[in-house]
């Protein structure tokens, strides 16, 4: 039985902490909760009935865990990454891994210099449908791909932001692209391959912050195919979707919902056996945008750890979806199309 450590007791923790403190992950458990507001920590370890503190040290030395789990602001996570892994466990960061490409170089160092992993919250990759969607891109159900496109309509008013003074912050938090469809543009960059370079182009539309709660992004591949994101936190009076389409030569698939949950279309030229059932089997109905894709993902991580298994999303493949955000952002900032790989000399995340 592997004992979890939550660093982070805010919105996010709920989920974290309901899958490893109720059992739902076989071979894990929630031994201990740390948070610097005691009120926030103390909610959830009475919840669960594990210690709970204020400093994540004392945590880590007083009590035995196997892997902790970062739910800190963004912009904290590579400070409290490299901090923890100086006491050698394993260690789970939320998405965005870090704000800055150097700090993900850093947490990267960190941990192997220590000899632990690092893994990244990429829970989307595990939804049911979006599995099936990759599984028909390995095995060149679609030939030549020709254009992917990601959509994220959600809702989030001035009160989330005013929730917490890091929200829609360039040093803590980042906008939309950064917080709410990171895990779409790790879908599209996993789906469709490198990048080449990209366009963007942002508004803060609704809300009083400093980033941008509305964006539009194209993309061209390094196979030569395009890509088009359109993110936004504008959508009133609720979410409406989170999904994502592949167009390739031989077939076209979309994956709707708000959580990228649902399969609308399953389309080849060539059909399979069982293509007829995909639409009904392939399909879930999460009760919120962080879908069901998280269950999946700790599982994923107790098999990596116990068996030593080669994990989905390490330090450099967080770091790459990090990469392509902060380039979208220095297209903002300089107006041009910024090729990839690049270094960051205008954009303005993790910036303090």
């Amino acid at each position: 039985m592997l004992r979890f450590a939550l660093v982070g007791c805010g919105r996010i923790a709920k989920r974290h902490s309901e899958l490893l403190g109720f059992g739902q992950i076989a071979g894990a458990e929630l031994a201990a909760v740390c948070d610097i507001v005691p009120e926030k920590a103390k909610a959830i370890g009475e919840r669960f009935s594990v210690p709970h503190y204020t400093d994540m040290d004392e945590m880590m030395t007083r009590e035995k865990i196997d892997a902790v789990t970062v739910l800190t602001e963004s912009g904290r996570h590579a400070e409290h990454v490299i901090r923890l892994a100086k006491h050698g466990r394993h260690i789970i960061v939320e998405k965005p891994m870090a704000l800055t490409l150097d700090d993900a170089d850093r947490m990267i160092a960190a941990c192997a210099e220590n000899d632990i992993r690092l893994f990244v919250v990429k829970q989307n990759r595990f939804n049911v449908p979006v599995q099936k969607l990759r599984g028909a891109l390995e095995a060149g159900r679609f030939g030549t791909l020709v254009l992917g496109t990601v959509r994220v309509r959600w809702c989030r008013t001035q009160a989330y932001y005013d929730q917490d003074a890091w929200r829609g912050t360039w040093a803590f938090d980042g906008g939309v692209l950064t917080n709410q469809a990171s895990h779409h543009v790790d879908l599209l960059e996993w789906m469709m391959g490198d990048v080449e370079s990209v366009f963007a182009k942002g508004i803060t539309a609704l809300v009083n912050v400093e980033t941008e709660d509305t964006a539009v992004v194209t993309l061209k591949f390094k196979n030569g195919a395009l890509g088009v994101i359109e993110a936004t936190t504008a959508a009133r009076p609720k979410d409406l979707e989170g999904s994502i389409s592949i167009l390739g030569e031989r077939g076209t698939v979309e994956i709707g919902g708000f959580a990228v949950n649902e399969m609308k279309v399953w389309n080849f030229t060539e059909p399979i056996a069982g293509d007829d059932e995909v639409l009904s089997k392939f399909s879930v109905n999460p009760p919120n945008v962080y879908g069901f894709g998280h269950q999946a993902y700790y599982e994923h991580v107790v098999d990596s750890i116990s068996n030593n298994t080669k994990q989905l999303v390490d330090g450099l493949e967080g770091r790459r979806s990090l990469e392509l955000i902060s380039a979208m952002y220095e297209s903002m900032e300089t107006g041009r199309e910024v090729l990839l790989r690049f270094s960051p000399n205008k954009c303005r995340l993790g910036m303090r």
